[in-house]
């Protein structure tokens, strides 16, 4: 082979090697897709964070008007009513939240539940996460409490995002969700391992929306009258009992009625059997708690209840149905960033990434201004600079100021800022370098055979047959990589899958 050949073969293959560099829109190379950059590898996350900005940014912006992620919903209005209380001690021991303070103050409140990756009109008995969202209108303003009815997610680190919606989302060629492409990120992110062990268990189609679980999912803080802080999770536990589907019983229900869940809420409402739930939290010191085999931001976690009892600090009730779908319930916005004072947010990677993302995408979605529309807008005092954007109908300047001043500070009777009477919470840090890194301890197992093994045997039963049915889509080396994976959960875990995949092989449904 001649040296001009011989280079030129090499040009093809550097070409060929470079054809496959991940970048971003601006061309500069992406030498790392699995962290943002943070204070340390456990945060909290800094703002110059440009390849997850642009690339969270572009992702909350795929869908018009549709939500891009929970797009399926039913919503209603209700009332929480605080205990005044965090199991037997005062709330404000832990927490300066006015809505937490008084035994029996109420709240008003709107919650939409979701399915998460399917379409705005698909069945609501899909095997999927539920959102479970609710918005208190405080006397300080909204705090939006948003999770899911599982306890953990997926991937920890919000940079991966918008990758694993993809693959969960329809083929880009052929518009089909493909098992195959879903089981390929999966075996390549084994964070995931503890949450899809949930989720194709009965655990994954909730029966319907009124005996479903919420969670908050990631870590937050609360902060008290001396400025005090500590780590918090949020879970709902509903009154009427936790009622979940086998795959079977989601088929039959589906064959009929692809609204059940809709449809289940909004009648029971109607017929005065208002659906309620009970409000708890775990409360963990704010450190690291080395002596734990997982970090306590780890969204991919849960909190051992033994170690960390569930307390209960109120009661919410649904009440009201809305009087429109589209102006309550498609145009309702919630952001995990919208918070209260005695409220937190903990340097939990996901959170962080979701503050930015959520009310970005409703700006987008819905307009510069959804603030302004009823479903979303505070039912206390509002006074704002902000000015003009799509949609405006309304000013935020209370009476007696002056409109023609839409800056601070002034001396022209405009609005001023609110004199600070709490003590300031300020989070402080040890010398540490900006960087991309996953946390220490990952241990993406454990937990997940701990649940493997919590199940009873028709649950496991269940479990196995859904996993091996969405397996069979994937090429033979990215099963072997699952099945590898479910070795390390459990060594029976990972035999019957093995077992189960050989079974589908051997009856033909996998080539």
């Amino acid at each position: 082979m001649s040296q001009d050949q011989q280079a030129k073969n090499n040009g093809q293959a550097g070409a060929s090697q470079v054809a496959h560099h991940l970048t971003t829109r601006q061309g500069q190379p992406v030498h790392n897709n699995q962290s943002m950059r943070t204070l340390g590898n456990r945060g909290p996350a800094v703002m110059e964070n440009y390849q997850f900005l642009e690339k969270i940014a572009h992702f909350d912006r795929e869908r018009v008007p549709e939500r891009v992620v929970h797009a399926r919903g039913a919503g209603a209005h209700g009332v929480f009513e605080a205990y005044g209380t965090v199991g037997k001690e005062p709330a404000s021991t832990y927490t300066r939240a006015k809505l937490f303070q008084e035994k029996g103050k109420q709240t008003p409140v709107f919650v939409r539940f979701s399915t998460v990756i399917h379409g705005g009109h698909s069945p609501e008995t899909l095997r999927d996460p539920r959102g479970f969202a609710v918005k208190f209108y405080t006397e300080d303003g909204n705090w939006d409490l948003v999770g899911n009815n599982l306890k953990i997610f997926f991937i920890r680190d919000a940079i991966k995002f918008p990758d694993f919606i993809h693959a969960l989302k329809p083929d880009p060629v052929h518009n089909r969700q493909d098992g195959g492409r879903v089981m390929d990120f999966f075996s390549n992110s084994p964070e995931v391992m503890h949450m899809i062990t949930w989720l194709f268990s009965p655990w994954g189609i909730p029966a319907n929306y009124r005996q479903m679980q919420g969670s908050g999912v990631n870590t937050f803080k609360w902060v008290n009258k001396a400025g005090e802080a500590v780590l918090v999770k949020y879970h709902w536990e509903p009154l009427a009992g936790v009622k979940n589907l086998t795959q079977k019983e989601a088929e039959a229900i589906q064959a009929k009625n692809f609204n059940h869940a809709t449809e289940d809420l909004y009648t029971a409402i109607e017929a005065g059997n208002y659906p309620q739930w009970e409000l708890f939290v775990q409360i963990m010191s704010d450190d690291e708690h080395p002596e734990l085999d997982f970090d306590p931001l780890d969204d991919t976690k849960i909190w051992p209840a033994e170690q960390f009892p569930w307390l209960p600090v109120g009661k919410m009730t649904l009440n009201r149905n809305p009087e429109n779908y589209f102006a309550e319930v498609e145009q309702s916005a919630f952001g995990p960033g919208v918070i209260v004072d005695g409220l937190e947010f903990s340097d939990d990677k996901m959170l962080i990434g979701r503050t930015f993302s959520y009310s970005d995408t409703q700006r987008y979605r819905v307009g510069t201004n959804y603030l302004q529309l009823p479903v979303n807008a505070a039912k206390t005092h509002v006074g704002t600079n902000q000015r003009d954007g799509n949609m405006t109908y309304k000013l935020d300047v209370p009476a007696g100021v002056n409109p023609h001043v839409n800056y601070e500070p002034s001396s022209l009777n405009g609005l001023r800022e609110v004199p600070q009477t709490t003590v300031v919470y300020e989070p402080t840090y040890a010398a540490a370098k900006i960087v991309r890194q996953s946390i220490d301890r990952t241990n993406n197992y454990q937990q997940a055979g701990e649940r493997y093994r919590s199940f009873e045997e028709w649950e496991k039963e269940e479990l196995i047959s859904n996993l091996a049915d969405t397996l069979k889509a994937a090429q033979p080396a990215i099963q072997q990589r699952m099945v590898e994976h479910f070795y390390q959960c459990d060594e029976d875990y990972g035999r019957r899958i093995e077992e189960k995949l050989k079974e589908v092989k051997e009856a033909g449904v996998i080539a």
